[in-house]
């Protein structure tokens, strides 16, 4: 399951610093696949979709902090527990109930966007 920040989030930005995917991004800011990652050129995504990892993408959210799902592992192979919700001073980094996954397909996330 991945994390979501919530509407509450004060944009303080502690956060962001924290994740080891680079799965956090600042509200308007844009993303790729590959920042934070080993993924570089055409992938095919664990779920499926292809993607060019160096290719930008639009901003989730426009207003806050916002947590990309495909990138977001809930920490798992890296930390005990989701680092951002262990910093976030307002609880607004919570369990995303739309993008539910098991422990193994996190783990395998994991290992796909760092295959050092």
């Amino acid at each position: 399951m991945a994390i979501i920040i919530t509407d509450e989030c004060i944009n303080c930005g502690a956060c962001e610093p924290e994740c080891p995917n680079t799965a956090i991004y600042e509200g308007a800011d844009d993303w790729r696949y590959a920042d934070g990652t080993s993924l570089e050129g055409t992938v095919v995504l664990p779920n499926g979709k292809q993607v060019d990892a160096n290719e930008t993408q639009e901003p989730i959210s426009d207003e806050i902090y916002y947590i990309v799902p495909d990138k977001c592992t809930e920490c798992k192979g890296f930390h005990e527990e989701p680092q951002c919700a262990a910093v976030c001073p307002v609880d607004c980094c919570v369990p995303d109930d739309d993008h539910v996954e098991t422990e193994e397909v996190l783990l395998g996330k994991q290992r796909f966007m760092h295959n050092e």
